[in-house]
């Protein structure tokens, strides 16, 4: 864990570092979820706005396979939700998440992943509700209780029309959390984005606003970059040169002419360099990738791998048996060293209080950062 100090009264955020070795290949349809940095995507159920930094070079190798997605807007009550063929079709037999309006640990809010349903509410229409919650720490008092947090489990064989545990949250629904507020919908389901735009969806008797998440190109040109050599990555591991790298990204992120290589700023302006880590800095051309809208680990997960498998394919790699990566040369730099290709993921989480950046390269070493904020 990396210390980030405010000198204000409120929580200083904590970040997380993580460095891990990939496998040489990673098969799409069976990821694993324990281990990083997928961990990192599926601890961020939901993220408005996923970037991507990588060199020019490898951009070229990945522009015909960004991925699109389409997710959806609609004005729902949680009986909408609740009802037999929503909760046939999307929880049951389905798989759709779903975020509702509200501002987390404020308002009265609204998750469904992986069929589980999670109310946050607040203290008096918690005591309303009449539902077995938990209690959270929401920042205020300390021992005063404000805030509760209530989680079903829709897709247990109890959780069903007639049985007594289901009845009591659809009354719930009824008479307490009886609100139309506003859903961010997302299905699973890769044929979904054409149904839906046909109106076949369950869903579609809602009105819902269709919205379809592209990937917008920003090239930044001229960029200062830190050499990174494979074999020596373990420079980037201590607390200072971990959040020196990370503030890197962020930068590049920002379009900052910081990090441009035709920068001259006077220093009394701005006492920003570009990190080397002892290896000194070239310029490269770097493209920035974003895409905004509502998305779950999966779809991050489908831009990840589509990426790291796209990026380094041709970097001096070939197939063993059509499934497996080896090294069979590297790019090579003034001095002999074998410099490593890379790119940089990350996401924000809605709320502000969540955030992660993954950097991949080419050798396998992946690095993460997680943020939290309270």
């Amino acid at each position: 864990m990396l210390d980030i100090y405010r000198t204000d009264d409120t929580p200083s955020p904590k970040v997380y570092f993580t460095h891990s070795i990939l496998p040489s290949y990673i098969d799409p349809h069976n990821v694993s979820t324990k281990k990083f940095p997928f961990t990192a995507f599926n601890a961020q159920p939901y993220s408005h706005t996923v970037d991507l930094i990588l060199p020019a070079e490898l951009y070229l190798l990945v522009q015909d396979t960004l991925a699109t997605a389409t997710y959806a807007r609609a004005h729902l009550k949680l009986t909408d939700i609740l009802e037999p063929e929503f909760l046939e079709t999307y929880i049951k037999l389905g798989n759709v998440t779903m975020l509702s309006e509200g501002r987390e640990l404020v308002d009265n809010r609204f998750e469904l992943c992986d069929g589980k349903l999670k109310m946050e509410l607040d203290r008096a229409t918690y005591e309303r509700c009449g539902l077995q919650g938990t209690p959270i720490e929401d920042g205020g008092k300390k021992h005063q209780k404000a805030r509760w947090v209530v989680e079903y489990d829709l897709r247990l064989p109890s959780m069903k029309h007639g049985k007594a545990g289901f009845g009591r949250l659809e009354w719930a629904a009824k008479n307490v959390l009886n609100r139309s507020l506003t859903w961010l919908w997302w299905n699973h389901n890769p044929t979904s984005g054409e149904s839906l735009a046909e109106g076949r969806e369950v869903i579609s008797k809602h009105a819902p606003w269709i919205h379809k998440i592209e990937p917008s190109v920003t090239k930044l040109g001229e960029s200062l970059c830190p050499k990174l050599v494979k074999g020596e990555l373990e420079k980037v591991y201590d607390e200072d040169e971990a959040m020196s790298l990370l503030e890197y990204i962020n930068m590049l992120s920002l379009n900052s002419p910081r990090v441009k290589a035709s920068d001259d700023i006077d220093p009394h302006l701005s006492r920003y360099e570009v990190p080397d880590f002892g290896n000194g800095l070239e310029t490269r051309d770097m493209v920035f990738v974003r895409w905004k809208g509502f998305m779950p680990p999966a779809f991050v997960r489908d831009v990840f791998i589509a990426a790291r498998r796209d990026a380094f394919k041709g970097k001096g790699r070939s197939k063993i048996n059509g499934t497996q990566d080896t090294d069979v040369g590297m790019e090579v730099g003034e001095q002999g060293k074998e410099k490593e290709a890379w790119f940089a993921m990350s996401a924000q989480g809605f709320g502000g209080r969540k955030r992660w950046t993954v950097m991949q390269f080419e050798g396998r070493d992946t690095v993460t950062w997680q943020l939290e904020s309270r």
